[in-house]
């Protein structure tokens, strides 16, 4: 009965789990969910870990096991072995399926290797998948994770693992630990946007913690409620034991599913990656590993490794099918139906390569709706210059030439000045210097035109990058022939060239005149003995005959080049091949001297064009086949590179990512590049129009301080016209010096326009009409210093004076006018972040504080910071100036300066310093790192190295070597010098006779020279330099040695003397030597010869040093102290350093001036006319 039922309660739902989609409502409805499962599955593939994935894609599943191909065989009947008398088992196998199964394997993994590059991909190489729904993510900012200068590479990771794949999440809770525990927030929070945003300021404000108490972070973890993943990313070892963190979490979790996602973030510890592990089993979670060292640590992961695992099966069933075609497995027989081995012989070999859909198939041809051109014929039409978009094509009829002409009136020559006036100068294409009429409207609509045809290029690059054109480029003749390499070592990559053919054909060939197709590997075959015309029916034949080559042999290119330029037949019908397109992995057989000369007499006067396509093939197997010539892929683009344009082709290199160059694409990119500087120049030169303009209206509100003008209409007088005032004739004065000498320190007067003048008026400023009311209101505060002139008495000459041709008088300057004062400002300089390969001294030149304007002395030093004091008569004393109490004082080399520089100017120059000061670490560090800590800097491009292998030499020659290998690659081969090396002990020898070129292979011989060699025997430094310069080519000697040598130090001397007629300096290296009298050979030989002294400094480690003064914020000038460097370069660069300091901690003392001035009130009843005491930097003045 409904009415003793009970009353329906409200169940309390939140963050209840929804029922299982298998809940039985209905049998069918429960088949059709689990059919739908696999579908399901494949779509959430990106959500799902290694080993849900491999539940729907493993071999097991996919019946691709070795039972699933022994289940195909046929078993024959048992016969006994005649030797052993034992049953003897035969198994018969269709080739189809044989093939079929192998073929599977393939694409299995391929599948794999897919879902392997796939994990390897953004944040996921580094933290893994990230899984579950509500995660809670914990970070280890322990000193030893985030200390050392790994702070801010970890908090970069961090933030593209919240960005890339915590967004998708429903709930997140972020906790970062070290010796205690910062949750983020109390509870887990729904992800949103502004979740995620304080998520990632979070992570911004991470720093190091102390230890990495683990079980800490872990209890307050599992006491969350709702969470579903944990994610624990851990970079040093935690403090508690492996087994108790393991227990713990093995009890906690318990009756509760939540996985632990272990990462262990680059640390090199073993025990971190064995606890990581260790955790992640007992929690059933996943395990990942990331190290920036080693690439072969992140293999190790849960995820990575399941999938190798199975890729390791599938190749176990191919190897086995491989033994099953030798015909034994195991024990049984196996034997092929259809005689296998003979049947796969005739198959193509296409057969067994994994194929893409749709492969064999018949081709869907494109009409292409026009005729392409190559981009350099394309840019002769839509170039800058062919549309009149060239710059100096727009501005050339707003651009005079500078000019200077010889005056017959005045008797000198005259340069035009119409530059600072009304033009901006600008450099021409050719060298020269012109003055510009800047039109502003039309540089607007210039640059907008610049933009809508940079667009345009972007077009034609992405059009020429998509279909065949990526693969091929764009074939642009009427009658084509494609040559294509089928040698042995493109045998894996046949249904690749296959695919790409099929792609020209169909998307490229309909619309040409005739066209051809030769294969060549050892012997060249061609589809057609002539050219045929592209009609469907010849490309669907041309296809199928494609279908069937098959690799083998070397590369015979110039016998396939013979059969296409030397075909009588064509000749006869008058058809001529216009464009050959060589598509090709390899270097030709023969000689690329001999291809180029016979390609330009073949192609001579005939209008053919050779292009060359390079798909790059860098996996040749070992153990396989070897190309006839083989060279390395940077010699073989260069060798086809030659061969296309010796003909004026064009040559095309990709590889399966991408186009690496293209010849065609390269012209585009090039507009583009004078698009960008074009317009980069557009806005210099508005600049300089602004710039102008904000000079001249600096000194407004001097302008508005003016009188105003009288309302009343002058009379035109002739007398008013040719008189002006005084006030005009000194308004009219200061413009011309402002004009002329850029002081500006006169206002700028404005004109009337000429529309608004009366028939009376005069052509004057409006200022030189207006009458003055008084003297004192024309007064200019700067009169006195404007018109402070030469001082000078006379005096007569006696009667020689007046025969020498001169007036019988002569005067003596008594007083100059004093340095107009210009106040100087805080440069910005901008320093590049690159390190240049030259010495400090050259490098300072142009960076030093001084070039860069920041020369602290000088910037308080000028003539109008002078203190004075003068002797008052009334008061017989000496007083200051009423000035002197407004600017603090300060003692520059021992004369009373006043600081005219403001606090907010002080500690703009501060931050100058601190960032150029941070520059010069960074230069310091790189001077001490790699092979430049023992050899300095290589500077020269022709060197000969002398190294010392005498006795004193063993306990060094293992790091000797390692640092010789280092400076072969590091800066030799790096920069493109030319060298020789040449050991000396007793004895010298070299390693060749001249220098030789930095190539791969002299590298590769100097390194195994110099590992063959010992230490023994005596010091024969002079021998050693005498042997260097008997080469004439070297221009520079670098000698390394750890003493003085056996002969008399003043004989090296004078025998270098002698022997260095051509100047070439020796750079002496210093190594491992503390002798102080040894060092201060070298250091004379290097100064008396033009070359630099350098000093291994071993105990220095200018990574900590650096790290201290950045930590330290540059407070202390002293502390940490910068040890005396020896070496030329660093000694220079390590003075700068201190010299910036040194100015650092002045202008922090400086400024500290204003305030204590500004914090120090005058007392009440004070005579503030009396001089005060000056405050000096560091004492007062009496």
């Amino acid at each position: 009965d409904t009415d003793e039922m009970e009353e329906w309660h409200d169940v309390y739902t939140e963050n209840a789990k929804p029922p299982s989609a298998l809940t039985v409502t209905h049998v069918n409805q429960t088949h059709d969910l689990q059919r739908f499962a696999d579908i399901e599955a494949a779509v959430n593939a990106e959500h799902q870990s290694s080993e849900e994935w491999l539940k729907l894609h493993s071999l097991q599943y996919m019946n691709l096991e070795l039972k699933n191909l022994v289940d195909r065989g046929k078993v024959g009947r048992l016969e006994p072995d005649l030797k052993t008398g034992k049953p003897k088992q035969h198994i018969q196998f269709d080739a189809y399926d044989v093939n079929e199964f192998e073929y599977k394997l393939n694409l299995a993994i391929e599948t794999y290797t897919k879902r392997i590059k796939w994990l390897l991909t953004g944040s996921k190489r580094i933290f893994g998948n990230v899984k579950g729904e509500r995660c809670v993510v914990c970070v280890d900012t322990s000193d030893a994770n985030t200390g050392f200068g790994r702070l801010t590479a970890f908090q970069e990771s961090l933030i593209h693992m919240i960005d890339e794949q915590l967004p998708s999440k429903k709930g997140l809770f972020l906790m970062s630990f070290g010796s205690d525990i910062d949750p983020l927030w109390p509870v887990i929070r729904d992800v949103n946007i502004r979740i995620v945003e304080e998520a990632k300021e979070w992570v911004m404000r991470l720093k190091p913690t102390g230890g990495c108490n683990l079980l800490k972070a872990m209890k307050h973890v599992y006491k969350l409620k709702d969470i579903d993943s944990i994610m624990l990313v851990l970079g040093s070892v935690p403090d508690q034991a492996s087994d108790i963190l393991c227990d713990y979490i093995y009890q906690m979790g318990v009756g509760r599913s939540i996985p632990l996602h272990c990462v262990a973030y680059d640390c090199s510890n073993q025990l971190t990656n064995v606890t990581l592990r260790s955790i992640a089993e007992a929690s059933h979670g996943r395990y990942h590993c990331y190290t920036a060292s080693c690439e072969e640590q992140i293999y190790t992961g849960t995820d990575i490794s399941a999938i190798l695992k199975e890729i390791q099966k599938a190749q176990d069933v191919i190897n086995k099918i491989k033994d099953m075609r030798q015909g034994m497995m195991g024990s049984a027989l196996i034997s092929i139906m259809n005689e296998i081995s003979t049947e796969v012989q005739k198959l193509p070999q296409s057969r067994f390569l994994p194929r893409p859909p749709g492969h064999d198939k018949p081709l869907r041809i494109e009409e292409p709706k026009f005729q392409p051109k190559s981009s350099l014929d394309w840019v002769k039409q839509h170039g800058l210059k062919a549309k009149q978009l060239d710059l100096y094509q727009v501005l050339a009829p707003n651009a005079y030439s500078y000019k200077e002409e010889f005056i017959p009136v005045i008797k000198k020559a005259v340069q035009s000045q119409v530059h600072e006036k009304a033009m901006v100068q600008f450099k021409w294409h050719d060298g020269t210097v012109k003055n510009v009429h800047v039109d502003m409207t039309q540089l607007f609509e210039y640059q907008k035109h610049l933009a809508a045809t940079v667009s345009v290029y972007e077009s034609r690059i992405d059009w020429l990058a998509s279909g065949s054109r990526r693969i091929f480029g764009t074939v642009c003749e009427r009658n084509v022939v494609i040559l294509v390499d089928l040698s042995v070592s493109n045998v894996n990559y046949l249904v690749h060239i296959q695919h790409s053919l099929r792609l020209l054909m169909e998307q490229q060939m309909a619309n040409k005149d005739y066209f051809n197709i030769i294969a060549f590997g050892s012997i060249a075959v061609s589809w057609k003995p002539t050219m045929c015309k592209p009609t469907k029916e010849n490309l669907q034949e041309a296809w199928r005959w494609v279908l069937d080559l098959q690799c083998g042999g070397s590369r015979n290119f110039l016998d396939a080049f013979r059969k296409c330029v030397e075909n009588e037949e064509e000749r006869s019908h008058h058809i001529n091949a216009e464009g050959v397109y060589l598509f090709t992995s390899g270097v030709p057989d023969q000689d690329v001297n001999v291809c180029q000369a016979f390609i330009e007499e073949s192609t001579g006067g005939r209008n053919i064009k050779l292009h060359t396509i390079l798909f790059n093939v860098d996996d040749y197997d070992a153990n396989g086949a070897i190309p006839g010539r083989y060279a390395n892929i940077t010699s073989t683009a260069e060798s086809l590179r030659n061969l296309a344009h010796c003909s004026g082709g064009r040559f095309h290199w990709i590889r399966e990512t991408g186009i690496i160059e293209s010849d065609d694409i390269q012209v585009i990119t090039t507009e583009v590049d004078k698009c960008l500087n074009f317009s980069r120049k557009c806005q210099m030169l508005i600049d300089n129009v602004k710039k102008k303009y904000k000079e001249k209206y600096q000194h407004s509100e001097e302008f508005l301080a003016l009188p105003a003008p009288s309302r009343k209409p002058a009379l035109a007088t002739p007398a008013q016209s040719a008189l002006p005032s005084p006030a005009g004739q000194l308004a009219i004065k200061y413009e011309a010096e402002d004009a002329e000498n850029h002081a500006m320190e006169a206002p700028y007067v404005r004109q009337r326009p000429s529309s608004a003048k009366t028939p009376g008026e005069s052509m004057l400023p409006m200022r030189s009409k207006i009458r003055p009311a008084s003297a004192k209101e024309t007064r200019d505060p700067l009169e006195r210093v404007h018109k402070k002139r030469v001082v000078k008495s006379s005096f007569f000459l006696d009667h020689n004076g007046k025969s020498q041709g001169g007036d019988g008088t002569g005067s003596v300057f008594r007083k100059y006018p004093a340095p107009r004062p210009i106040r100087k400002s805080v440069a910005h300089p901008t320093l590049p972040d690159n390190e240049d390969q030259m010495t400090s001294k050259d490098w300072l030149r142009l960076y030093s504080l001084s070039k860069l304007k920041l020369d602290l002395t000088k910037l308080v030093s000028g003539p109008d910071c002078k203190h004075v004091e003068q002797k008052v008569k009334a008061l017989n004393k000496q007083v200051s100036a009423k000035y002197c109490d407004i600017f603090p004082s300060i003692n520059i080399k021992g004369t009373v300066k006043h600081l005219q520089l403001l606090p907010h100017e002080l500690e703009d120059y501060e931050k100058q310093v601190e960032k150029v000061l941070k520059r010069y670490l960074k230069r310091l560090q790189w001077l001490l790192s790699g092979s430049r800590r023992v050899f300095g800097t290589v500077v020269h491009k022709k060197c000969a190295i002398l190294i010392d292998t005498s006795g004193s030499m063993v306990p060094y020659m293992e790091e000797l070597k390692k640092e010789l290998a280092s400076l072969v690659w590091e800066q030799l081969y790096r920069q493109g010098c030319r060298f020789n090396l040449i050991r000396f002990s007793g004895n010298c020898e070299k390693w060749n006779e001249r220098i030789q070129p930095a190539t791969q292979e002299n590298c590769h011989s100097a390194i195994k020279w110099a590992s063959t060699l010992k230490a023994s025997g005596n010091t024969c430094t002079l021998e050693a330099l005498q042997l260097a310069f008997e080469d004439i080519e070297i221009d520079s000697v670098y000698l390394l040695t750890d003493g003085k040598p056996d002969t008399s130090t003043s004989l090296v001397l004078r025998q270098v003397a002698e022997n260095t007629k051509n100047m070439i300096p020796i750079n002496t290296i210093s190594f491992n030597c503390n002798d102080s009298t040894a060092n201060s050979f070298l250091q004379l030989l290097a100064t008396e010869t033009s070359g630099r002294y350098h000093r291994c400094h071993s105990d220095f480690d200018a990574q900590l040093f650096a790290h201290k003064l950045l930590q330290g914020g540059f407070n202390d000038a002293e502390y940490p102290h910068l040890p005396e460097l020896e070496g030329d370069d660093l000694r220079r660069l390590g003075q700068e350093i201190t010299l910036a300091r040194k100015y650092l901690q002045q202008a922090r003392q400086y400024r500290a001036l204003y305030t204590s001035k500004s914090s120090t009130p005058a007392p009440e009843g004070s005579d503030t006319t009396q001089s005060k005491p000056v405050f000096v930097v560091g004492k007062p003045k009496k």
